[in-house]
């Protein structure tokens, strides 16, 4: 493996059991790699199995063949609870629901992440109040998420996804809920944010434009990746 490679799938398969107890093979073979720092695309029609190749990757669904390593660690040959304890510190996670705490406000949300990791300390707390200024939140940091439109709380979640300084962040649709202005400031500011911090990035996106911005552009089909 190239030393610089921090996250890499070969071979991976994927199937599930199907209604008539066949399967159902949503990857076929699959190899991707991604790089330190480097920003990488996912595109592909619904059904593609764009999701379940990122669900594989980090650790959240198991592969039916293949390996997936991060960095030189293969990872899918590991219990869930040492994947748990690799993931939280490896790597940061940004959904299109954002999956926010309700009941916890924009700053206890980032900080969330870091108590997961066993990491709070002072200098948590003085990099969740960074980051939520680098976000364009400095003035909401005590608001919930109810109180805050989709693009504010989906600033919150890349805050969270960033507090950790993970190697890797993996984003499902991150802008897939807001419009069309929201979604290019966001995803303005998310990329600018790893490029920055040289956080390497994979990121699944319908949008051609965004797809565009990433270094590397690898679409889906059928369950196997074709790269552009």
């Amino acid at each position: 493996m190239n030393s610089g490679t921090i996250l890499r799938a070969t071979g991976v398969g994927k199937k599930f059991a199907s209604p008539d107890g066949g399967e159902i093979e949503v990857l076929k073979g699959v190899d991707l790699s991604v790089s330190q720092g480097e920003s990488v695309s996912l595109r592909g029609e619904s059904g593609a199995g764009k999701t379940t190749l990122l669900n594989v990757v980090a650790g959240l669904e198991s592969p039916s063949a293949g390996s997936v390593f991060w960095g030189d660690k293969r990872i899918d040959n590991l219990s869930n609870s040492k994947q748990a304890r690799l993931r939280s510190g490896f790597m940061g996670f940004v959904f299109q629901n954002y999956c926010l705490v309700p009941e916890l406000d924009a700053f206890e949300n980032v900080c969330l992440a870091a108590r997961i990791a066993g990491k709070f300390n002072v200098a948590a707390r003085e990099r969740a109040h960074e980051l939520l200024g680098s976000v364009g939140l400095k003035n909401r940091e005590r608001h919930l998420p109810s109180q805050m439109s989709g693009g504010e709380r989906q600033r919150v979640a890349i805050a969270r996804a960033i507090i950790n300084s993970p190697q890797i962040i993996l984003a499902d649709e991150p802008t897939g809920n807001l419009d069309e202005t929201t979604a290019n400031e966001v995803m303005d500011m998310f990329l600018n944010l790893c490029s920055a911090r040289k956080t390497a990035l994979l990121l699944i996106t319908h949008n051609p434009d965004f797809a565009n911005r990433t270094a590397r552009r690898v679409k889906m089909e059928r369950g196997k990746i074709t790269e552009i």
